[in-house]
């Protein structure tokens, strides 16, 4: 029994990280208590996964399925090894046709040949996760990706931004990482594609470009909110034809919820939308009231304000 018990402990570390490290979490929209915790790279490629759904409009299910396959193949980490030839987050073969192992190793190709195989399941949205993961990876254990099938809804949920301000990471940015606006537009279009700053008009805000009712630094949330020195990418989430303004808000939460999640990998100091603030760092990690009234929030709504680590 002391042995199932420390192997079970030593798992639970090697899924989610030791005890003090930084860690990302995701709740429920529906306040039944629900959660997962993982680790910032695993949020990092769960992202990757999602985002690369949404660029070719596939919907939220589709990200789902894909979640609950790469929670089972490798834990949502990019592995360079596996079972023979097998390589990467979904554990693709370079053997059966699945590309290069340069290629495999790269989350968002990856990504997107799942997908490419996921379409052609008849009816895969109707199928269960488990059952649609399995028409696409003919697994030996065709039973196995059911038990992650709660885990995947939750961060499908809050990674196509149908749950609002659900996902966040504590500790800070990590201080041997790249920094600055540039990595952070390189990550987006590397898991959006290039449209996402097309549309967006993305650009570079300092200080001085703020409006004047923008959100402030407070002590306990350093830099919450603002930009300065040049360390901030603005997103406004804009009224594309026929979006509804529900369809508007979805999208701004899907990239705060994004940029929190590669925060650690790109050094993001502060993430803000829609009235909300989350900065790296705090104690308890959650997204808090960034406006001073109604009109800080309601221009706080119109764009996702992404602000790098000095």
């Amino acid at each position: 029994m002391v042995l199932l018990a420390l192997a079970g402990y030593v798992t639970a570390q090697y899924v989610t990280g030791g005890p003090g490290d930084p860690k990302c979490t995701v709740v429920s929209g529906k306040d039944d208590g629900a959660s997962y915790e993982f680790t910032p790279e695993q949020a990092v490629n769960a992202a990757t996964i999602t985002a690369v759904a949404t660029a070719r409009e596939l919907p939220e299910r589709a990200a789902a399925i894909a979640l609950t396959t790469a929670l089972q193949e490798s834990a949502l980490r990019n592995l360079d090894h596996g079972d023979k030839d097998s390589l990467g987050l979904f554990q693709q073969r370079p053997m059966w046709g699945w590309g290069t192992p340069a290629q495999i190793m790269d989350p968002a190709y990856s990504a997107g040949q799942f997908y490419d195989h996921l379409v052609k399941v008849p009816d895969y949205l109707d199928l269960s996760l488990n059952d649609a993961a399995q028409r696409v990876q003919r697994s030996g254990h065709p039973y196995a990706y059911a038990k992650h099938e709660a885990d995947a809804l939750l961060l499908a949920g809050a990674l196509t931004g149908r749950s609002a301000a659900t996902l966040t990471c504590d500790g800070p940015p990590e201080t041997n990482r790249v920094k600055g606006p540039d990595a952070v537009r390189a990550a987006l279009v590397r898991d959006f594609g290039p449209a996402v700053l097309q549309p967006a008009a993305a650009e570079v805000a300092d200080a001085s470009a703020a409006p004047a009712d923008s959100p402030s630094p407070t002590a306990d949330a350093p830099g919450a909110g603002g930009g300065s020195d040049e360390r901030t990418v603005t997103l406004p989430v804009t009224a594309d034809s026929g979006s509804s303004p529900e369809e508007r808000t979805r999208r701004g939460w899907q990239l705060a919820h994004w940029a929190v999640a590669n925060a650690s990998a790109l050094r993001i100091q502060n993430v803000s939308y829609a009235g909300r603030v989350w900065t790296a760092g705090n104690t308890d990690s959650k997204w808090r009231p960034a406006g001073t009234g109604a009109k800080g929030a309601e221009r706080a709504g119109g764009s996702v304000r992404i602000t790098t680590a000095r």
